[in-house]
């Protein structure tokens, strides 16, 4: 019940377009695709699960490593709501469409008083520095890697806590 608590508060388009207009931001003059801006969301909530990371915003609980296959629509509702207030720009390249922040964007998150704002722009400078240079298939291939790790380490864990109950 605690997941879905967590999934509904911290998983709607609201949060989600404000994360993304971070990233955004962050990686300005930068345009990242859906994909990308996909991982790189997960991240932003999710760092701890990679080794050396600095300690994840949201709660570890054991329905996240789904959250990559179920969050699209989110994100995607997120950008729109992001674009039809003229917060960013959607460009239309060879290679595909890439999202951009517009020069407002970063006035807009800096009227924002929150703690939890800091915490993101803190974990999208890490991300950015640490994963903008990948490409897509190296991304794919290190999340593949990394979080079925964490996943595994992570249902272990679980299987110890229910073992010393009994």
């Amino acid at each position: 019940m605690v997941a879905n608590v967590e999934y509904l508060a911290f998983n709607n388009s609201l949060e989600a377009g404000i994360r993304l207009l971070t990233l955004l931001v962050e990686g300005y003059p930068l345009g990242f695709d859906i994909q990308r801006l996909l991982y790189f969301d997960y991240l932003l909530v999710h760092s701890g699960d990679i080794p050396q990371a600095p300690p994840s915003l949201h709660p570890a609980v054991p329905e996240r490593f789904g959250e990559l296959l179920i969050r699209r629509g989110i994100i995607e509702k997120g950008l729109l709501a992001l674009l039809n207030r003229g917060l960013i720009q959607k460009e239309f390249l060879k290679t595909g469409i890439t999202y951009k922040a517009n020069d407002e964007a970063g006035s807009f998150l800096d009227a924002i008083a929150a703690n939890y704002l800091q915490g993101l722009r803190n974990r999208a400078v890490w991300i950015l520095s640490n994963f903008s240079n990948f490409t897509d298939r190296e991304l794919e291939d290190y999340f593949k890697m990394n979080l079925d790790q964490a996943a595994s380490e992570f249902e272990q864990d679980i299987d110890l806590n229910e073992a010393y109950q009994l």
